[in-house]
């Protein structure tokens, strides 16, 4: 018996040694399960915990802006602006105009251009509303024409019937629509605001951008901040060369479409060029959308084959923007993949609307230039990166970046 009972505690010996929290069997102390645990597992449970982290991060990111709306839309607005006008600040300061003066210049211009067109643009409107009304008018007629004596051949009361239905329901949800308007003109009052604290902030990026910059940039460890200077300034480099080229574009479909639709006798042919011009800034789909709305009018004032050839010029236009206008300018200035652009959009698009869809491109060509310039180059210099010349702060880590994809090669 004594025999049996040794050998049952000899053969339980190793089980017990590989069950976790039992003594090592020489050295007394507790057994470390990690080993037991198959390599591929751990791994997966290292990934998988950072991951939660990042997402659980940036959830906290996007709630912030979410939270704080109203203040990041006018500091996005005011850093696009100011990537458009910050070139012809420092060139004023390159002829010795003083800093705060050229400033002032830069943006007494600016709001004379814009202030202008949209006068113009508003007096355009009022023009030819009258002269629209009166198209849309026999266009209706036309319709109804069509509807009685068509294939449909529906009756006079069918049709009176479904106006008189649309009538009613307009009075049956009057006080949402006064509801409705009432929110409207508070979301006015919000936009004004807006716009004068981007103004005022656009004063202070325009004058002191470097200065608010250097003091921004203290805050990263000192280790690392040279390399947090110079990726930042290649960020704002994409931004200032996605401006230039994205108002390049929007102002060649303005033009063109416009010059369609003033040949066509489309009314209202300055306000939806206007529009073309500014939903191109929303690449890929905001001037498709503009175009619609020309269509749109086009068939409304006019008549279906007109409507046609509109959007066949729009078409030919798009088509021109994307093979030609895309990769020459765009393609040029940001480097990001139309896949990337689309997806941004999206995302944009579905976390903040349309103020999010016309952010998205831009935040996410700083965010490419920046990563790559902390991936690949780690021996610049802040002062030899010029944030205003494209061209001097992309050379270099695109020759580091051509360097480690050659030493990576076979």
């Amino acid at each position: 018996m004594s025999g049996s009972t040794d050998t049952v505690t000899a053969m339980s010996k190793p089980i017990k040694n590989r069950v976790a929290g039992l003594k090592h069997p020489q050295t007394g102390s507790p057994t470390d399960v990690t080993e037991l645990v198959p390599r591929g597992l751990r791994v997966a449970a290292a990934l998988s915990w950072r991951f939660l982290f990042v997402i659980a991060a940036l959830y906290v990111l996007i709630w912030l802006a979410g939270y704080f709306f109203q203040l990041v839309i006018p500091i996005a607005v005011a850093l696009l602006l100011t990537a458009l006008m910050a070139p012809g600040v420092d060139r004023l300061v390159r002829w010795n105009v003083p800093r705060s003066a050229a400033s002032a210049l830069v943006m007494i211009a600016g709001l004379a251009v814009v202030g202008g067109l949209l006068t113009f643009v508003i007096i355009q409107f009022i023009d030819g509303l009258p002269d629209l009304t009166r198209q849309v008018s026999d266009s209706l007629a036309q319709i109804q024409d069509w509807l009685e004596h068509g294939p449909l051949h529906l009756r006079g009361e069918q049709i009176t019937s479904f106006l008189d239905n649309i009538v009613n329901t307009i009075k049956d949800n009057q006080s949402a629509i006064t509801s409705g308007a009432i929110t409207t003109a508070a979301t006015i009052g919000e936009v004004l605001t807006g716009l004068v604290l981007t103004l005022f902030i656009l004063i202070f990026f325009l004058y002191d951008g470097r200065g608010i910059w250097r003091f921004l940039v203290r805050g990263a460890p000192a280790r690392v901040r040279d390399r947090v200077d110079v990726a930042g300034r290649r960020g704002f480099a994409a931004l200032v060369s996605f401006v230039r080229a994205t108002a390049a574009v929007a102002l060649f479909d303005a033009v063109f479409i416009g010059i369609g639709l003033w040949i066509l006798g489309v009314p209202l042919v300055v306000p939806l060029a206007a529009l073309v011009f500014l939903g191109a800034f929303i690449p890929i789909i905001g001037a498709v959308i503009a175009g619609t709305v020309a269509v749109l009018v086009a068939l409304v004032a006019k008549s279906f084959i007109t409507a046609l050839i509109v959007l066949a010029i729009i078409v030919a236009i798009m088509q021109i923007e994307s093979h030609v206008l895309q990769p020459w300018l765009l393609g040029r200035a940001v480097k990001l993949h139309p896949l990337a652009v689309v997806l941004a959009i999206a995302a944009g698009l579905i976390a903040s609307g349309i103020a999010g869809a016309l952010m998205a491109v831009p935040l996410l060509a700083v965010l490419n230039a920046g990563i790559k310039s902390l991936l690949h180059d780690d021996l610049t210099e802040p002062d030899e990166v010029d944030p205003l010349d494209k061209e001097s702060a992309e050379d270099i880590v695109d020759e580091a970046e051509a360097d480690t994809e050659a030493a990576e090669r076979p």
